[in-house]
């Protein structure tokens, strides 16, 4: 974590003022408790003094301000806590977080790509190295970690959506092996392999992620995973959006894998009996209590990718049924 004045850049050394600014800058506009700077700072054994303590922290990051020619009481003094005033041309986290929201309202995939790209160019190496304070390490840099992981997955979903898939290898790598647990960019990696023509390399990369998710987790890759090792042990092209298992580009506006209610028809008919939109309620809730359909809010609902795979067998089952009764007909 650092500070700048437009010109150059300061590097904070680990410091209890530098740790009381990184929780500030972490909470931009926000009233942060006395409390939680306090833990912060010295962690949970608290000097008696740390209320005292905590405002000559204060007064040194003010000072620090006045010397690089921050101008302003940035910092403020409120009931209950500190509050530091930011927006986007004073902090990158604020930025980043408009330039997502820009990128969502982008109408064309290369818009939004040029946007989340340009968000992404805000993180300067790992998270808070400089500050030295569990409490933050524990609760606030995984959350941060996890936005930016998103919007990675997302740039590199618009890629391969775009055919670009031999252009993104380069970075797909590094985040899979930086990652390990994170089946998606594996994902994402082994369709890259496969659709640029280096199947071999693809499936083994597939083994590395099963390995290390065995070994480390004791668990087995997730459905999408396994679906795309299947197509790749197939062959099936997977250049088309409905042929990638799990890997869907998600269009504007529904890009947090919400899709929209299932839609209950009147009546459900199955062997010339109909059954009431109650029955298909009763399915819902079933579905939603096996863990198979998350409900979100204002009615909507997130699948399980083993839902999905289910679906899409069912659909081709029945469709291989109805042309079997069509030509045993003919």
């Amino acid at each position: 974590m650092g500070i700048t004045d437009g010109r150059d850049v300061i590097v904070l050394q680990p410091s209890k003022p530098a740790n009381l600014l990184a929780a500030l800058l972490l909470h931009p506009n926000s009233v942060v408790s006395v409390d939680f700077l306090q833990r912060v700072v010295w962690g949970e054994e608290r000097p008696v003094t740390a209320k005292a303590a905590l405002h000559t922290c204060v007064q040194r990051l003010r000072q620090l301000f006045a010397k690089y020619g921050i101008a302003g009481n940035l910092i403020e003094a409120v009931p209950g806590g500190y509050r530091i005033a930011a927006d986007a041309g004073t902090l990158d986290l604020i930025a980043f977080r408009e330039l997502l929201r820009s990128a969502e309202a982008e109408p064309d995939p290369d818009g939004e790509l040029r946007t989340l790209r340009a968000a992404l160019s805000l993180w300067h190496g790992p998270l808070l190295v400089n500050i030295d304070s569990d409490i933050l390490r524990r609760e606030v840099v995984p959350r941060l970690t996890e936005e930016r992981l998103r919007t990675l997955e997302r740039v590199f979903d618009i890629e391969l959506a775009l055919g670009r898939c031999r252009q993104v290898l380069a970075e797909l790598w590094p985040e899979a092996r930086s990652h390990p647990a994170h089946e998606h960019f594996w994902a994402q990696l082994v369709e890259a392999l496969h659709r640029t023509g280096r199947r071999a390399e693809a499936l083994s990369e597939y083994r590395v992620v099963k390995e290390y998710l065995q070994t480390e987790l004791g668990v087995d890759p997730g459905p999408a995973l396994q679906q795309l090792e299947l197509a790749v042990l197939r062959g099936d092209d997977l250049s088309a959006p409905a042929a990638r298992p799990g890997l869907t580009m998600l269009p504007p506006g529904d890009r947090h894998g919400l899709s929209p209610p299932p839609a209950i028809p009147p009546a459900l008919e199955s062997g010339g009996r109909e059954f009431p939109s109650e029955v298909a309620e009763d399915v819902l809730e079933t579905l939603v209590g096996a863990g198979l359909l998350e409900e979100e809010p204002e009615g909507r609902y997130r699948m399980h990718d083993l839902l999905r795979t289910l679906t899409r067998g069912a659909v081709a089952f029945r469709s291989e049924a109805s042309g079997s009764d069509t030509s045993s007909g003919a």
